[in-house]
């Protein structure tokens, strides 16, 4: 059996990262010697096993004919005649176009090692242009190298903008969409995956919420960076050094949808995009099958992301009325995931990216002390449905009061 270790680990074994998973492709075999050998068979689509011992995946090698539009319109044929070269051929770029045997001989007959060193995102052949995913993948790679300096070669963006303009990205499935942004979130630059769909006039398609916030201005004294596009994906930039987590990140980057739909005899101002993002979230979320938890928190730092940032503003019982719209009175919530979204969106401004954000102390110390009121008392009296709702309230409302002023009072004499 000849086996090559190819794809990702290849390439980020020759970039010196550390290697998650490693892919194996097999010359001159057949799935049947495959199953009297021990492999254990899973692909659907082109023949994939599992090692009986290590459980990493051995493809027998394949080529692909286009049949149809989009990404699943391929033929599939894998035999033992079909070469290691043709095998890698078919593959999206150079850089993962390179294969390994077990003894760690390189065998690059595409020139991968070479834009590798130079840092560059190159199409390996003509049917690149077959599959709509890869525009997705290069804007997830790009999002995952974009701190080591990769580009996008000429030629390949250029590509990339006839695939749009032909219109294979409108076959792309909403799963599929989601499962890359998710990736992209997710990964050290995830801005550089915005940038490069929108270099390639993807994004219009793709993520139309998104794409309309650029060119709409909003007032300089507050945003220097003017354009709300930017903005948004300043916004993604520093979440992205806030926290890890991509639910935190994608609450960010969609924020300001309703900045989108603002009439333009208003501009720059974009009084209410709080709530008139809200329809535009709900249905961004309901075509790209976004989960729920994600949906959650992207609504909730949409609809009160303004109030946070007037944390030190808010009468006692605004900010208790909001922490009970954010959940915080619950076994479980995400208070500081909102938190995070909205300090995020604080910073992402130009000249105010190191800004500190005490409103997240004064939301957090108002939530806990409106949370550990003792409502026994009124549990235990007369008053029946909504009244006890409203007497629970009336005690925290006093607890948030007295929290506040108790913080002045600390302030002052510090």
């Amino acid at each position: 059996m000849k086996i090559y270790l190819v794809g990702g680990a290849v390439r980020d074994q020759l970039l010196g990262l550390p290697v998650k998973e490693r892919d194996w492709v097999v010359i001159g075999e057949t799935p049947e010697s495959m199953v009297k050998q021990g492999f254990r068979p899973v692909g659907k689509d082109f023949p994939v096993f599992l090692h009986p011992q290590s459980q990493e995946e051995y493809a027998l090698a394949r080529t692909e004919r286009k049949t149809a539009p989009g990404y699943k319109g391929f033929i599939v044929h894998a035999s033992p005649d079909v070469s290691l070269e043709q095998d890698l051929i078919r593959r999206d770029l150079t850089i993962n176009a390179m294969a390994m045997t077990p003894q760690g001989q390189l065998i690059d007959p595409y020139g991968g090692q070479n834009d590798l060193e130079k840092r560059i995102f190159r199409h390996i052949s003509p049917a690149f242009a077959e599959d709509p995913v890869r525009i997705l993948r290069i804007a997830r790679f790009a999002a995952r190298y974009a701190h080591l300096g990769f580009t996008l070669a000429e030629e390949t963006l250029a590509l990339m903008r006839s695939m749009v303009t032909a219109g294979e990205v409108d076959y792309l499935v909403p799963e599929r969409v989601w499962a890359e942004l998710v990736k992209a979130l997710s990964e050290k630059s995830p801005t550089a995956f915005f940038y490069v769909l929108k270099e390639c006039a993807a994004l219009a398609k793709i993520f139309p919420e998104i794409d309309c916030l650029f060119g709409v201005p909003q007032p300089e004294k507050h945003h220097p960076e003017i354009d709300t596009g930017i903005h948004a994906l300043l916004c993604l930039e520093q979440a992205a050094l806030l926290s890890p987590n991509p639910e935190v990140r994608f609450a960010a980057l969609v924020h300001d949808l309703g900045k989108g739909v603002s009439p333009k005899q208003y501009w720059p101002h974009h009084h209410g995009h709080e709530t008139q993002g809200l329809p535009i979230l709900e249905r961004m979320c309901t075509r790209l099958r976004v989960p729920n938890s994600f949906k959650a928190l992207a609504l909730q730092v949409m609809r009160y992301h303004t109030h946070c940032h007037r944390a030190f503003e808010l009468r006692a019982s605004t900010l208790t009325d909001m922490l009970a719209a954010l959940g915080v009175y619950k076994p479980t919530h995400k208070l500081s995931e909102f938190l995070l979204a909205c300090e995020a969106d604080a910073r992402g401004r130009t000249g105010f990216e190191n800004i500190p954000y005490p409103q997240a102390e004064r939301i957090s110390g108002a939530a806990k002390a409106a949370a550990s009121i003792d409502t026994s008392p009124v549990l235990n009296s007369e008053l029946k449905g909504a009244q006890i709702g409203e007497a629970i309230r009336r005690l925290r409302i006093q607890a948030v009061s007295e929290f506040i002023k108790g913080n002045c009072s600390a302030n002052a004499e510090g």
